[in-house]
């Protein structure tokens, strides 16, 4: 049988005492660097950073919700409007138009660019 410590008859070099010193000293110099990198990074990313992405995706559909039913709203406005007084097609595009603005207006006012309708700065 073949001896294990040698390998195609050559020796396998043992390791001496200087070698696990100089290893377990090049192995804590890598861990303090990591330790040095990792706390860094730490203090570059922002600390209020959502954990996932949820409040985003309602905030969206709230404000395609916003938009639509005004658009619809106008629209059924205006063929209600075209139905009882035969208008056609007038009622229709001006109720449309005046949806857009609506559901525009409504909009920028769930996103917080404008301020609501009942401001308490009115005096």
């Amino acid at each position: 049988m073949a001896d294990p410590t040698q390998r195609n008859g050559e020796d396998e070099r043992k390791p001496s005492g200087s070698d696990d010193a100089d290893l377990s000293a090049r192995l804590s110099s890598l861990n303090a660097r990591i330790t040095k990198a990792s706390a860094q990074r730490a203090e570059a990313e922002p600390r209020d950073r959502p954990t996932s992405d949820s409040s985003a995706i309602g905030q969206a559909f709230r404000l395609t919700a916003e938009f639509i039913s005004g658009v619809l709203a106008g629209g059924v406005i205006g063929w209600l409007v075209d139905h009882q007084f035969g208008s056609s097609p007038w009622g229709l595009i001006v109720c449309l138009l005046l949806g857009f603005c609506a559901g525009m207006l409504n909009l920028l006012r769930a996103a917080g660019v404008v301020k609501t309708a009942r401001s308490d700065d009115k005096q």
